[in-house]
């Protein structure tokens, strides 16, 4: 079996599509793969790191409002999509995945001309551009919210969750207490504003790391994201905070080894993108959800509003976010350990740890149609 898989731009995208490359190499260890992305998205990095054979297809998403620039894209786009046809005819696969991101287009599109049967992974619960012209073409689209399903052919789409690492649910809390040197005695905030980091976040920790620092009964493991990582430990110095002396603040560019940091986070403070939405519902993790405010259609809020709907998380507007708040936020739950073993149980009624069995047998039975 051969077949295409893309997803570009965030870890948002890239680790569904890996996750499912996995589940299928399980499923059909003869597996042909050939990933197609951007040279400047993180899949670059990503992908190749994981093994998986790597192309790209050049082009970018359009500004949203009327520019001179999107005249230049255009150009691009168009060249991108004849590529894609190309490599499309060239590898001739038995089905074409995407799972996001702009690249995605071209791939997809040229599949649904060639006739090859392809599916699109929706990932949050207000569907992007891109997937609600792409579901016209292809053969299924699996959601990750039930909520995106009116925004679909009911004929095509099926309501699966969103894949997850299946690290995820396998790595123990022994493993994670042990690989960032935390006490299992204490409560753990995981903070983490997605693949990139996020500027809002990052800065509101520096007084909240600060507050913490040498605290009995809690830790923090906070990710800023590699361009944001020399910034906001140089902030901290200057708050007068020496990391080497708080043993119960840890401070990373990134989390390659995130099923690990999951496995031990008793609260999160993060973005809303839905894999990592996937991920906290999955292992039942309480959230303080603080939605990127320029993602596309605004779907970040659209995801932490259904999640905070279940109960399971708390909602800060990113132009509402401070120090003052996010610790005012974190003493109130922590004070009320009823209330955060509620808002974890209703996480964990949110998680479909299955999903990426039920996709991966999904793509297998378009090859059989």
């Amino acid at each position: 079996m051969k077949i295409i898989v893309s997803g570009g731009g965030t870890g948002g995208h890239i680790y569904p599509a890996v996750t499912l490359i996995r589940t299928l190499q399980k499923k059909i260890p003869d597996l042909e793969v050939l990933y197609v992305g951007t040279s400047a998205g993180l899949e670059a990095d990503i992908i190749p790191k994981e093994g998986i054979a790597f192309t790209t297809v050049e082009l970018q998403g359009f500004k949203r409002s009327l520019s001179p620039v999107n005249i230049l894209r255009a150009g691009k786009a168009l060249k991108g999509v004849c590529k894609a046809m190309s490599l499309v005819k060239s590898f001739k696969p038995d089905v074409v995945v995407g799972t996001g991101g702009y690249v995605c287009g071209p791939v997809l599109m040229a599949a649904g001309l060639l006739g090859i049967p392809a599916l699109i992974q929706e990932q949050n619960v207000i569907p992007g551009i891109t997937n609600k012209i792409l579901s016209k073409v292809v053969s299924k689209i699996a959601t990750g919210s039930e909520e995106a399903n009116k925004y679909f052919p009911a004929s095509k789409v099926v309501f699966t969750g969103n894949p997850i690492r299946s690290e995820v649910m396998e790595t123990s809390a022994e493993c994670g207490y042990e690989a960032f040197q935390l006490s299992p005695e204490k409560k753990t905030i995981l903070v983490s504003g997605g693949s990139r980091g996020a500027r809002t976040i990052n800065r509101a920790m520096v007084d909240v790391v600060k507050h913490y620092a040498n605290q009995p009964g809690i830790q923090i493991l906070h990710a800023t994201g590699k361009n944001e990582y020399e910034d906001i430990i140089e902030r901290i110095k200057e708050a007068g905070l020496d990391l080497s002396q708080a043993e119960n603040i840890k401070v990373k560019p990134y989390l390659y080894n995130m099923p690990q940091a999951m496995s031990i986070a008793d609260l999160a403070v993060f973005r809303a993108g839905a894999t990592g939405l996937a991920e906290l519902t999955a292992k039942g993790i309480p959230a303080i959800l603080i939605p990127y405010p320029y993602a596309a259609e605004n779907h970040q809020e659209f995801n932490a509003r259904a999640v905070e709907k279940a109960g399971a998380a708390r909602v800060i507007l990113n132009k509402d976010v401070t120090s003052e708040l996010l610790i005012n936020t974190i003493d109130e739950l922590l004070a009320q350990p009823d209330t955060l073993k509620n808002m974890a149980k209703a996480s964990k009624s949110l998680g479909r740890p299955e999903a990426a069995d039920t996709i991966a047998d999904m793509i297998i039975a378009l090859t059989k149609k």
